[in-house]
């Protein structure tokens, strides 16, 4: 079973490369507030999630993931579909 709380811990380590401010990284990180990744930087970060999962993540979706919590929702609920 995937769930959010089985998500979020390797969801943190994919997204660590990615912290270039290196605060903490927990459900509540915000990409554009707290990381503040410009959009190229979030694409790629997709398709690492992507290859990590074996999952496609729906571009209409994207603007609603704003915290690293959101993600790891969205990608429990496409596992488990």
């Amino acid at each position: 079973m995937t769930d959010k709380a089985t998500v979020l811990p390797r969801l943190i380590e994919i997204i660590e490369p990615f912290n270039k401010k290196d605060i903490e990284l927990n459900a509540d990180t915000s990409f554009a507030k707290d990381l503040e990744l410009d959009s190229l930087t979030v694409m790629d970060l997709v398709a690492e999630i992507e290859d990590e999962y074996d999952i496609l993540l729906p571009v209409n979706m994207l603007p609603d993931l704003e915290t690293i919590g959101d993600v790891a929702g969205a990608v429990a609920k496409i596992k488990s579909a």
